[in-house]
């Protein structure tokens, strides 16, 4: 039994770290969840604390995980867990049984796991703990309090300083679709064998109080102005496979609107895309582009804040993109993609970049 105990606190330990640690590699991506759940919650408030949620959170698994492991302090470290696991618990469990969040975020972009997976997961943990708690006498610790103590600070404050860095120089380890070596054009592409759902647009009326439904390509024969039309949404009539390209939303605009994203990919020299969600004016805008242009022709800020672009940047270089597009290729604000035609050859935070 005690070799059994054993296994199964070090492979929950093992587990709550290696979850932190894949998180706390792309914290913004966590934060980037977080706020997609309070979205669909309506509680859109704590979206400008969702950065903050997601660092004390990688923190906790890291640290409790290895307070699991080296038995310190023990008991609070199953009660917090066990804490920790019924809140997943409600997270996955929502993801799978309401079908508005597609993926929870259990182990960031690096393994993105299905709803159903992430539920049975933390099912599994859940027991898991249990165990563990109704066998606390059976498995009491050895460690020594100030050890413990120096362990557990060493782990905050490497964990602190892990999620600090790659704030400002990227994620160390890039699981996202715009890593380097990536060519954007092929991730664009559907994936073979992927099979879209099966869609029918639903057309919504109102006559004498009462609403009726019909098909776009299907009217009644009794069709007349007295129908009042209200409102249009798609049906899914056969889900299809889950398969869809990597990137889905890449596309950039000039400032008069004109998609160009074929003519950039088509460019026969390298250039440089300056990725910035929103234009901070505190940036050193004129020295990084400066120092671009000494080195590449042609250089773009893709933003999808146009009024900022246009008050603190150069007309000729800006394009317009979509906002969750750039939060999803530069986890840092300006990033730098060094690209020929749709290949990512390089991807550099601004920080590194200037301290070349």
């Amino acid at each position: 039994m005690q070799n059994f105990l054993k296994i199964l606190r070090w492979s929950v330990g093992l587990l709550f770290i290696f979850s932190g640690l894949i998180k706390a590699n792309d914290p913004l991506g966590l934060s980037y969840k977080m706020q997609e759940f309070f979205d669909v919650w309506g509680v859109t408030f704590l979206a400008d604390y969702t950065l903050g949620f997601a660092l004390v959170m990688n923190t906790l698994e890291i640290v409790a995980g290895i307070a699991l492991i080296v038995q310190y302090p023990y008991k609070q470290t199953l009660w917090l867990l066990l804490g920790l696991i019924v809140f997943f618990s409600f997270l996955t469990g929502y993801a799978l049984f309401s079908g508005k969040i597609k993926t929870c975020g259990c182990f960031g972009d690096c393994i993105p796991l299905t709803p159903k997976t992430s539920f049975i997961k933390d099912i599994i943990l859940l027991l898991a703990i249990l165990v563990l708690l109704f066998n606390l006498k059976k498995n009491k610790s050895k460690t020594n309090t100030y050890l413990g103590v120096f362990v557990l600070l060493l782990t905050t404050i490497g964990t602190g300083y892990g999620q600090y860095y790659v704030l400002s120089h990227l994620p160390i380890i890039d699981c996202l679709p715009y890593k380097v070596g990536n060519d954007i054009v092929e991730k664009m592409k559907q994936p073979v064998g992927a099979i879209p759902d099966s869609v029918s647009i639903q057309m919504e009326f109102v006559k004498d109080g009462k609403t009726y439904y019909f098909d776009a390509n299907q009217f009644p024969d009794n069709f007349d102005t007295t129908y009042v039309y209200k409102n249009r949404k798609e049906v899914v009539i056969r889900k299809g496979n889950g398969l869809v390209p990597a990137i889905i939303d890449f596309e950039l605009n000039t400032l008069s609107g004109i998609d160009t994203t074929k003519d950039l990919f088509a460019t026969p020299i390298p250039y440089v895309l300056v990725f910035a969600g929103k234009i901070d004016a505190t940036i050193p805008w004129e020295n990084l582009l400066h120092q671009l242009h000494e080195k590449y022709k042609l250089v773009y800020i893709i933003t999808a804040d146009k009024s900022g672009a246009q008050q603190f940047l150069p007309q000729e270089n800006i394009l317009i993109g979509d906002i969750t597009m750039i939060k999803t290729a530069a986890r840092v604000w300006p990033t730098m993609f060094i690209m020929n035609g749709a290949s990512i050859m390089q991807k550099t935070s601004y920080i590194d970049y200037l301290a070349k």
